[in-house]
């Protein structure tokens, strides 16, 4: 058991019978009345976002997970395999634990987050920025450049990208996997 004062960014913990992860917290103390924390939480088996607000040195009951790094293998019907590096042990997961399942390329490493105690995964962690190939994209029209302008492009994952006017076929380019938005190009 945890109380008020050990939250922190990421800490899991269990509430109304669901893990949830912090993402944001903040410590109040107000002139009058008592002080009080406010959070956000983000839940891992719904990926739903909550508020909730703790009264100061309120007993929380603190998740213990561990954070373990797979190499993403293949997906099929059954789901999206993963192999853990250490111990060469596959894990498959649903498409709805997935961040990002668009941008998985194989042999891209992630992080999965289990629950220490039933050795379950609970969730996900995409890299932040993949580099990917552009597989197509139409040319650029000359003369279009006066404002910021973006086309579609469709990288070597499938996914499709608004990029730069001026990103031809067979690019790099650097993708932020929160966002799914282009952020630059990657010179050879």
């Amino acid at each position: 058991m945890a109380n008020t004062s050990d939250i922190r960014n990421g800490l899991c913990i269990n509430l109304n019978g669901d893990i949830y992860s912090i993402i944001e917290f903040q410590h109040v103390k107000p002139g009058k009345g008592n002080a009080f924390v406010r959070t956000k939480l983000k839940s891992l088996t719904t990926g739903k976002v909550v508020e909730n607000t703790f009264p100061a040195g309120h007993k929380i009951d603190d998740v213990r997970v561990e954070r373990r790094k797979f190499q993403y293998l293949y997906n099929d019907e059954s789901g999206y395999h993963f192999m853990d590096n250490e111990s060469y042990d596959q894990v498959t997961l649903e498409e709805a634990m997935l961040d990002s399942p668009q941008f998985l390329k194989e042999g891209i490493e992630i992080e999965i987050l289990f629950h220490a105690a039933k050795d379950i995964p609970l969730t996900t962690e995409m890299p932040q920025h993949l580099t990917l190939e552009v597989t197509y994209t139409e040319p650029g029209v000359r003369g279009d450049t006066a404002t910021n302008v973006t086309k579609s492009a469709t990288v070597e994952t499938g996914a499709e990208v608004k990029v730069p006017i001026f990103i031809n076929q067979g690019d790099k380019i650097k993708i932020d996997t929160r966002t799914g938005g282009y952020l630059e190009r990657v010179k050879a």
